[in-house]
């Protein structure tokens, strides 16, 4: 085998195991557990809100109380059975709550989030990215 065929083949070992490393999942400072990755969702009267980013908005009157439930994504019984963190939610002034509230621990410091499935969001929503 000529040095160059050897070369060749140890720069792909070595450039295999750096992405195998680099698929692994992290772990945690405090004991090695696996870090989470769950998306940022809300439950609120019965649906799921997804925050979306890069909308301006204005928070209204409270709403009531929403949940972020516990992450599920290491395989954690203890945090499955966990119930999740308790928001103020409020409304969106010019959006229904059915499509889209804000949450979090007053007016100023709120999330804004969305209640919408597949990928697509609603009409009402995009022009809030959209304004100028």
């Amino acid at each position: 085998m000529s040095r160059s065929g050897r070369t060749t083949r140890v720069s792909l070992v070595a450039a295999m195991m750096m992405l195998a490393v680099a698929c692994t999942s992290e772990s945690s400072s405090d004991g090695g557990e696996q870090a989470e990755s769950c998306a940022y969702r809300v439950l609120y009267q019965d649906r799921t809100y997804r925050d979306v980013a890069n909308v301006e908005f204005t928070a209204g009157e409270k709403l009531g109380s929403a949940t972020i439930p516990p992450c599920q994504d290491t395989g954690d019984q203890h945090k499955a059975e966990e119930s999740g963190e308790t928001m103020t939610a409020y409304a969106v002034d010019g959006i229904s709550p059915d499509m889209a509230v804000a949450v979090g621990d007053s007016p100023d410091d709120a999330t804004f989030v969305v209640a919408y499935s597949g990928n697509k969001l609603p009409p009402e929503i995009r022009k809030l990215i959209d304004r100028p």
